[in-house]
């Protein structure tokens, strides 16, 4: 089961890049911007794409953290990871454009349950969705509207997202999983 890389760092910087300029044009600026990363690499990704647009703006945008393990279907009664903390501001997001960032889109389900978790913290003016990599499969009606890189992928390969702040290295890599009916992983 040897994994193959996909992306390294320099192309991981890029499509945050690219994916952070989309967003600042789609916006018509920074105005209003809030990036909500969903843990644990969709948060350090949203960090990353909230610096690169502060830095090409010049002003501050806000990157929080939303845990969503409860309001997912298959995790909230038999969670398989523990909870993150959610780190959001207390007067809410009601009329911020939100971004939700996630690293790798798959079958749609924790961005449905980002959604739900997100209405409890307020009325935002419009949600987008950003991911680093999309790699098809969906289950539920739900696209991104920035993408890092496109992966289509069989079911019984897993996608794997290093971060330098979690794993010491930024890459992707796809590899086959040792027991196919064990489920996709991210």
């Amino acid at each position: 089961m040897t994994a193959r890389i996909v992306l390294e760092s320099t192309e991981i910087a890029r499509a945050l890049t690219r994916i952070s300029h989309e967003i600042i044009e789609a916006n018509k600026g920074a105005e209003g911007l809030v990036l909500v990363g969903i843990p644990t690499r969709g948060s350090l990704l949203a960090r990353r794409i909230a610096a690169n647009i502060s830095r090409i703006e010049g002003v501050d945008i806000p990157a929080y953290q939303l845990d969503i393990t409860m309001y997912r279907d298959d995790l909230a009664h038999n969670p398989t990871r523990p909870s993150q903390p959610t780190e959001m501001p207390v007067e809410g997001i009601d009329g911020a454009t939100v971004v939700l960032v996630d690293d790798v889109l798959y079958s749609g389900r924790t961005v449905r349950a980002a959604l739900d978790a997100l209405n409890d913290h307020g009325r935002p003016r419009a949600v987008r969705l950003a991911a680093l990599i999309d790699r098809g499969h969906r289950e539920l009606p739900i696209r991104a509207d920035y993408i890092g890189k496109n992966l289509p992928s069989a079911k019984n390969e897993r996608i794997s997202l290093r971060l330098e702040e979690i794993d010491g290295v930024d890459e992707v890599a796809i590899s086959a999983l040792a027991d196919s009916s064990a489920g996709a992983g991210a």
